[in-house]
């Protein structure tokens, strides 16, 4: 058997390529978007790709199946469970709890793990030549490292309304299930540690059955639903706005990119032309050079691994957007944004230069130090805005502070004034970042940044109130 794991640092997002040496075939679970990785993979071990599957129905990335299928004309095995409402719009091979499809010689088994969404499914994978018993099992967004999925996704971020309760008491069951599979199981789960899809996700790759079952919390509550169910729903990160375009884009038939765009360097005319019909511009850099020097109404969101998340909350799927970014860059972000599904990219410029050469002026960031801030915050007549989420927050925060979290932060500009200094920060200066910059953007001019934020004031001795 070939196996071999593909991680995505950016979403915290791991697929997975199995094949079966002997029979030159080769099956993906969960694949991405930009699917030449699985291409090469192939081609480098001389296997050709037959099957394509999927543990549930996305909301966290943009799947590349069907781009896949129709490079290689592999089918797509999927879930049918779920009920009504629940199943996939295009040509797909229907997936049933004790469906069993063969890749050569490994055995694929479903088991229908409802909770995360009601049509989630997992894959008990059987080496046939070397054993009857299953070896692995790949988990989506079921079981993690140290956590399970979250079942209030769809009506936090779809606006399903009643999902969550009842997605709960599903994942209590499918728990049971799982306490039911042989200790050395291994265990190769959808996410790791910064995804969104759970609260405490551990950092490893993977596990095995029998670990999770000693330290998982998920295994604590036997015979304790009402306990199980309080505990998964409580404190659970918010979820990007874009979640719920990935449910649908997931879900229907779609346009599809089965390559990596090349981006289109903009002119100094063709920037101020797009800059005036509104087309944002997200500067990539550094918050230290952005805070130097920015073009009038950009919006900082680093190159990072977050790159791609934050860019979700602040983007649509109908507007094109520019991109700031050294050309070294562009492939990296430009897969970045493919992966949820922004394919929307206009152009880009390399430097604040293509501005500054046709007479633009920058605006500098109001970045303040500690001394400054608690003199401000010890006289009084400041707003705090601490832009962290809210179990952040709750967990430990400067008092009087004001808690608006960054990803809504436009929808809640009433709860910021504009007729003192306010003073933003996060843990550590990204999120603030943004912040500010969105807040530039639409017409504050009293925002000081204390961009070292809770990480400097708490390392620094100071008090918080949780």
């Amino acid at each position: 058997m070939f196996f071999q794991h593909i991680y995505d640092k950016s979403l915290a997002q791991a697929s997975y390529f199995i094949g079966c040496q002997k029979a030159g075939v080769a099956a993906v679970i969960d694949p991405k978007r930009d699917v030449d990785t699985y291409l090469e993979i192939a081609k480098q071990n001389n296997m050709k790709i037959t099957h394509i599957f999927e543990t549930h129905i996305h909301a966290d990335f943009l799947a590349g199946s069907r781009e896949l299928a129709a490079l290689t004309g592999a089918e797509m095995y999927l879930s049918d469970e779920g009920g009504e409402g629940w199943e996939y719009e295009f040509p797909h091979v229907g997936l049933k709890n004790g469906s069993v499809v063969m890749v050569g010689n490994l055995k694929i088994e479903v088991m229908h793990t409802p909770g995360h969404t009601p049509e989630s499914i997992s894959f008990l994978l059987t080496d046939t030549p070397a054993s009857d018993e299953p070896v692995m099992l790949f988990t989506g967004d079921f079981v993690f490292v140290g956590d399970i999925g979250r079942p209030d996704l769809l009506e936090k971020a779809a606006g399903m309304k009643g999902t969550q309760d009842k997605g709960a008491h599903q994942m209590y069951e499918s728990i049971r299930r799982f306490n039911e599979l042989s200790d050395f199981i291994q265990v190769w789960p959808g996410h790791g540690a910064g995804s969104a899809c759970g609260k405490a996700l551990g950092a490893v790759p993977s596990t095995t059955v029998g670990y999770e079952k000693a330290r998982n919390w998920a295994f604590r509550y036997n015979n304790n639903e009402e306990g199980f169910v309080k505990y998964l729903l409580a404190d659970q990160p918010e979820p990007p706005k874009y979640f719920a375009m990935m449910k649908k884009l997931n879900k229907v038939d779609r346009p599809l990119l089965t390559e990596v765009p090349k981006l289109k360097q903009l002119s100094a005319e063709e920037l101020k032309a797009a800059m005036d019909k509104g087309y944002k511009v997200i500067d990539t850099r550094n918050k230290t050079d952005f805070a130097a020097g920015f073009i009038p109404g950009s919006i900082n969101i680093q190159g990072n691994n977050s790159f791609a998340t934050w860019a979700g909350w602040y983007l649509t799927y109908e507007e094109p957007f520019i991109l700031l970014a050294d050309e070294s860059q562009l492939d990296d972000l430009t897969r970045k944004l493919m992966r949820i599904g922004l394919d929307n990219i206009y152009g880009y410029v390399p430097s604040v230069e293509v501005y500054t050469s046709a007479g633009g002026q920058l605006e500098k960031a109001n970045v303040i130090g500690l001394d400054e801030f608690k003199s401000l915050y010890e006289n009084n007549g400041i707003q705090v805005v601490d832009l962290r989420g809210a179990a952040e927050f709750k967990s430990g925060h400067i008092k009087g502070a004001d808690n608006v979290f960054v990803g809504t932060i436009l929808n809640n500009l009433d709860k910021i004034s504009k007729d003192k200094k306010v003073v933003i920060h996060c843990q550590g200066g990204d999120r603030a970042a943004i912040g500010y910059s969105l807040l530039v953007k639409n017409g504050y001019r009293n925002i000081l940044n204390y961009s070292a934020g809770m990480n400097e004031w708490v390392n620094q001795g100071n008090p918080v109130e949780a």
